[in-house]
């Protein structure tokens, strides 16, 4: 089964590059039509009187190599397959088209297709009487016995370098030899956890779980060695010592932190403070990312690359393009945090006695933790088997702080807002966050000096704002709701008890629930089944009317 997005396989490129045109925010690349399969992106805001800059390759590394395209970058672009070089005909129709008198400068990969291809067209545009030159990048330092080095995404820095100087009006020879000080200035490694999913293959898994493979290609071919780990600080101090060790000298470095299409935005700024609290970190005075810049399709990896500064390359780093794939340069500062308030979690209470108030508590609070057991029962069959457990831990804290002689007794506002807040801490999950929202608001209520029943009932309104459960909804609130509207209502306790078990015998017979772990059963699952929330309120409201008589 295909894991791709796509329509069909021979439209994929050229629905992307497309895709891209349509979405660049400069508005100033287009589409070169120079015939048949020929795919070629060009700024169609250029004018040849200047040194022209033509890169490409096989497409799948998006952003490269269309979204480096535009003012201050890349001239053009040549777009092969995926992973496949472009054809000597549409690089060379590249060249004719943008190319003027000052001549033009090709950035190529170090892959044997894109050295062929490329360097033949050039080779057919210098009969042509056009001024060309090549330059190869070989930034890939992961096999270092290797005589061809590869071209990863230390590229991108180099356009970047060489399309400032062009932009700048130098020559073709300047050009050329700034662009070559930046290739023997750039080092770039990569580690990935696996491989890349080509269209229409199959994913090669040879990574196995737990591993990550040091130097795997943008194109999934083997790295130099596997590690046993995904540890991100450790991988991040393998890869730091090997580019160490590319700048012996200990010069300032711009680090581009490029990420191969599969991690995560939360990873890469991982992989980033792991980098810059490495010992390279110490030397990285410009950062570029974490962007993905050259990618490999969707490979869970990421890229190192550093380019040693001078300042040239700081001037042309530093200047703006119209570039839609190209991230700004920023300076790396430490980090100053702002001094800020610090929120006491609990309010400061003064304990008091009321021996009525404290009677009440202790009835509620030892119901909810006679209840666990039962209503854990009733709640597997209808949710996670767990509400008798979160209701007696909350109930236990507030026992607790009650026979410690915590609580401010005799002052109820006050001791609603602390329920609450202890609720908040003990109970977990959503239940807490409700139960602590209805008592914090009811203190709230009660402290503008509504009356208690109001006060409560308020409470569980901006339960229902907050958590979304309304009457019928097959929750407690069936039972809480019509026991406070009693409250309310002047009616006593014994009504209330009434409206509670009234109401949480009707979710008995509701069909649905639409909240909850219950909202995820069937008729079948539910009918002839309390709410377990419910439930606990009835029998909380049934204790409290045996207490007052």
């Amino acid at each position: 089964m295909s894991q791709f997005f796509m329509n069909k396989k021979s439209d994929l490129v050229n629905e992307a590059i497309e895709g891209t045109l349509l979405s660049n925010r400069y508005h100033n690349t287009s589409l070169l039509d120079a015939g048949a399969d020929i795919r070629v992106v060009v700024r169609n805001d250029w004018d040849k009187s200047r040194v022209a800059v033509i890169s490409g390759g096989g497409s799948g590394h998006e952003p490269a190599h269309v979204g480096f395209v535009g003012k201050g970058m890349l001239t053009a672009a040549v777009c092969g397959d995926v992973f496949a070089s472009p054809s000597v005909e549409a690089v060379l129709a590249a060249i004719v088209n943008v190319t003027g008198e000052k001549g033009c400068l090709l950035v190529v990969k170090n892959y044997t297709g894109d050295r062929l291809n490329f360097g033949l067209a050039a080779e057919k545009a210098r009969a042509r009487d056009l001024k060309v030159e090549l330059v190869m990048v070989t930034d890939d330092i992961a096999l270092p016995d290797n005589p061809q080095p590869r071209g990863i995404a230390g590229t991108a820095l180099v356009h970047k370098v060489a399309g400032y100087a062009a932009e700048q009006g130098k020559s073709l020879e300047a050009v050329t030899a700034l662009a070559n000080e930046a290739i023997r200035a750039t080092a770039s490694i990569g580690l990935a956890f696996s491989t890349c999913h080509v269209p229409g293959e199959a994913r090669d898994d040879r990574v196995k779980a737990g591993h990550s493979e040091l130097g795997m290609g943008i194109h999934g071919e083997p790295g130099a060695s596997t590690l046993a780990t995904q540890n991100s600080v450790d991988i991040v101090a393998t890869l730091a010592e090997k580019l160490a060790a590319h700048n012996k000298e200990g010069k300032s470095v711009a680090l581009l932190v490029n990420n191969l299409g599969g991690f995560s935005a939360l990873e890469m700024a991982v992989l980033t403070r792991e980098t810059l609290r490495s010992p390279l970190g110490k030397n990285v005075k410009y950062l570029v990312g974490p962007a993905t810049l050259v990618s490999a399709l969707d490979m869970k990896g990421f890229s190192l690359s550093t380019l040693l500064l001078t300042p040239a390359f700081e001037e042309a780093l530093q200047a703006p393009v119209e570039a839609a794939g190209w991230q700004p340069l920023a300076s790396v500062q430490a980090l100053k945090p702002v001094a800020g308030e610090k929120v006491a979690l609990q309010q400061a209470v003064t304990p008091s006695d009321n021996a009525q108030v404290a009677q009440i508590v202790e009835t509620i609070c030892q119901t909810l933790v006679d209840l666990e057991s039962e209503l854990n029962q009733l709640d597997a069959r209808v949710g996670d088997g767990d509400t008798g457990s979160t209701f007696a831990a909350g109930a236990g804290k507030v026992l607790a702080e009650l026979r410690a002689k915590k609580l401010p007794l005799n002052d109820t506002a006050s001791l609603l807002t602390l329920i609450g807040e202890q609720l908040a801490v003990v109970m977990g999950g959503s239940s807490g966050v409700l139960m602590s929202i209805m008592f914090t608001s009811a203190g709230q209520k009660v402290e503008e000096g509504k009356p208690l029943a109001e006060s409560l009932a308020w409470g569980l309104d901006r339960m229902q704002h907050y958590g979304g459960a309304r009457p019928g909804h097959r929750t407690m609130i069936d039972a809480l709701h019509p026991a406070f509207e009693a409250l309310v209502a002047g009616q006593d306790l014994a009504s209330a008890a009434a409206a509670a078990k009234k109401g949480a015998d009707a979710t008995a017979q509701m069909t649905s629930a639409q909240a909850g772990r219950s909202s995820y059963l069937n008729q079948e699952s539910l009918t002839g089944v309390k709410d377990p929330g419910a439930c606990a309120v009835e029998k909380v409201f049934a204790a409290l009317e045996k207490y007052v008589k």
